[in-house]
């Protein structure tokens, strides 16, 4: 077995001992256990759990968002990006990646090398879904009045919020999860007015935000 075979066991591992036993009982033992290898190669590879904790975090991310990138690339309106949330939701929930990310951010308040490396992982859906918003909103009324490295935080943060709600109150969840869908038809339907309705709701915003 090669030293990167160890590392990508170990990582693999960890994220299998998050999931399925939680922050508390993720150790040296239990990750070496599930990885199949000997407890000192987590040391010897990583350094100490917090730094293993870390690596697994940003090497999670970064497999699963890696996996949609091409859907991300193919999304032509706000509309479909948030069908695409929903779709991503439902998969990442029956595959225990959300109970994961709940363990992420609970562990981040403790370990202190799980914080920058949860936010990192963050990022790169941040960075997906920015990349969206500038596509498919150029060109629209409402592409003069928002921010889209804001929005895409926004978006971000609100499907990060469901999942973990979901655990608590799943009908709560899909309630949430169905008003951001239908915010995105309402976007959808402004998009689709000729261009004096548009010109009409441009001016609108212009008002409303100090710009006329």
């Amino acid at each position: 077995m090669t030293a990167l075979d160890t590392r990508t066991r170990l990582l693999e591992g960890t994220l299998r001992t998050l999931t399925e036993q939680g922050i508390a009982r993720t150790s040296a033992r239990t990750v070496a256990a599930a990885a199949g290898v000997n407890q000192a190669l987590v040391f010897y590879h990583f350094g100490s759990v917090d730094e293993l904790l870390a690596a697994a975090c940003r090497y999670g991310a970064e497999r699963t968002v890696s996996r949609y990138r091409p859907r991300f690339a193919a999304v032509t309106s706000l509309t479909e990006l948030l069908a695409l949330g929903r779709e991503i939701h439902e998969q990442e929930r029956v595959g225990g990646h959300v109970a994961l990310l709940g363990q992420l951010l609970a562990g981040a308040q403790t370990h202190a090398a799980l914080g920058p490396a949860a936010a990192a992982g963050l990022d790169l859906w941040i960075a997906e879904i920015e990349q969206v918003l500038d596509r498919v909103l150029t060109g629209t009324p409402f592409g003069e009045f928002t921010d889209p490295p804001g929005l895409a935080r926004a978006v971000a943060a609100s499907f990060v919020g469901i999942e973990l709600y979901e655990g608590v109150d799943a009908s709560g969840a899909t309630a949430a999860l169905d008003a951001l869908e239908r915010l995105g038809l309402l976007v959808a339907a402004v998009e689709e007015l000729g261009p004096v309705a548009q010109r009409a709701v441009r001016q609108y915003l212009r008002r409303a935000s100090g710009r006329s």
